[in-house]
């Protein structure tokens, strides 16, 4: 045990932490959003390890996918209250990983602000950009936490999903994922993200003449 703790601190950089890895492969951090979630707010899911400080801001509408490949992915929807108005000011901090299922921590051809924002609600609460259809990727593996899925006979798969902290002033900040239905992988996620309530359907659409996915998820938000 003390070897595999040692092992793991070995791996871990400012980019890389195996430690988070390791609470999310246990479920650990899976149980604690879940006793976190409000009954009356968004489920909370994984931040997971790949979150940075100081991503850019975009205004509402705004395009992320710029000249990454892969399907176009319209993200929208509204933040609101309990009783479902909508909160203005709210600021949405967004990461994903690329079409290739890497972040950019993990893709040297990657910019370091590629595919994350933080994007700010007006008076109607919502919020919108274009971006990038992601892939279903796996955890980082080639570790102790690797090691241990192995030793479990478990896979290292996650579905695709989209990163968001969403926060406002007066209400509890929510940490959560959002997950498409369709994903091979949504009964299987190797650090039990998945909750039913996070999911969407991928829809037709139409992005400046061409086509597109759509995906519209609400944030509910809990006061403090």
């Amino acid at each position: 045990a003390i070897d595999f703790l040692y092992a793991a601190g070995q791996i871990s950089t400012d980019s890389r932490n195996e430690f988070i890895l390791l609470s999310d492969v246990l479920g650990l951090s899976s149980m604690v959003d879940i006793l976190q979630s409000g009954k009356d707010s968004t489920a909370q899911s994984n931040r997971g390890p790949f979150h940075s400080d100081g991503s850019p801001a975009l205004a509402v509408g705004g395009d992320l996918k710029r000249d990454n490949a892969g399907d176009t992915l319209r993200v929208s929807g509204f933040v609101r209250d309990e009783s479902g108005k909508p909160v203005a000011g709210a600021v949405l901090d967004y990461w994903q990983a690329a079409a290739n299922g890497f972040y950019w921590q993990q893709d040297a051809t990657q910019d370091k602000n590629n595919l994350r924002c933080k994007m700010i609600t007006g008076e109607d609460g919502r919020y919108e950009f274009t971006s990038v259809r992601p892939a279903p990727y796996t955890v980082p593996y080639d570790g102790p936490v690797g090691d241990l899925l192995r030793a479990g006979g478990r896979h290292a798969w996650r579905p695709a999903h989209l990163h968001f902290i969403v926060s406002a002033p007066g209400f509890h900040d929510l940490t959560t994922e959002v997950f498409f239905a369709d994903d091979q992988y949504i009964d299987e996620d190797a650090v039990f993200g998945v909750r039913e309530s996070l999911l969407v359907k991928l829809t037709p659409a139409q992005h400046n003449g061409a086509p597109c996915l759509a995906a519209a998820f609400d944030f509910k938000l809990h006061r403090a």
